[in-house]
């Protein structure tokens, strides 16, 4: 018998599963700011494990505009949020993720986007592109300052049930981060 093995070396598997914002692309347009972006990470083997039950996960994406000021500190001049919910129903093996610009709640309420996919790995697919999310109105960025975009990635713990958020205090399988800074620059006049 035969047996043949592959040592991989640790820092190359851990270096894998970092999370990371691959591209991150500012488009300035007379309407407004908008964010692309393509997102590299994988989600917590905790987190998976809950999905397969039943358990939804949910997400929030947050972008922020400051504007450079050299005499005090940056002046936030945008603000905005997105979250996501991705569940998975046994019944129908079919995954769904939900879109919204508000917290979800219970009630039902609210304007959201829906999406179903057949596949886990579509749906992570899904999560991790964002596309054309307008992030600040025109009025609010100055062509002639220089601005800066933080985007932050993350998984929501607060909106789980009750028994995994106790459960997940301080464990590192349930940490999922993303975040990246980018400087827009002023435009040139016209």
């Amino acid at each position: 018998m035969l047996a043949c093995f592959t040592l991989v070396p640790r820092a190359a598997a851990t270096e894998a599963a970092v999370p990371e914002v691959s591209e991150l692309r500012l488009d300035r347009t007379d309407d407004g700011l908008y964010l692309g972006t393509t997102l590299q990470f994988v989600l917590p083997e905790l987190a998976e494990d809950a999905l397969y039950k039943g358990i939804p996960m949910f997400f929030v994406a947050e972008a922020q505009v400051l504007r450079d000021r050299w005499y005090w500190s940056d002046r936030q001049v945008a603000e905005t949020t997105r979250y996501l919910r991705l569940s998975y129903q046994p019944l129908t093996r079919r995954w769904r993720l939900n879109v919204s610009p508000v917290p979800f709640t219970n009630s039902g309420l609210g304007v959201m986007l829906g999406q179903n996919f057949d596949e886990y790995a579509e749906a992570l697919s899904a999560i991790q592109r964002i596309s054309r999310w307008k992030i600040a109105e025109s009025s609010a960025i100055e062509a002639d300052a220089m601005h800066t975009v933080n985007f932050r990635f993350r998984l929501d713990m607060s909106q789980l049930p009750r028994p995994f958020q106790i459960g997940a205090v301080g464990r590192s399988g349930w940490n999922l981060l993303v975040s990246r800074s980018q400087r827009l620059p002023a435009q040139a006049a016209k």
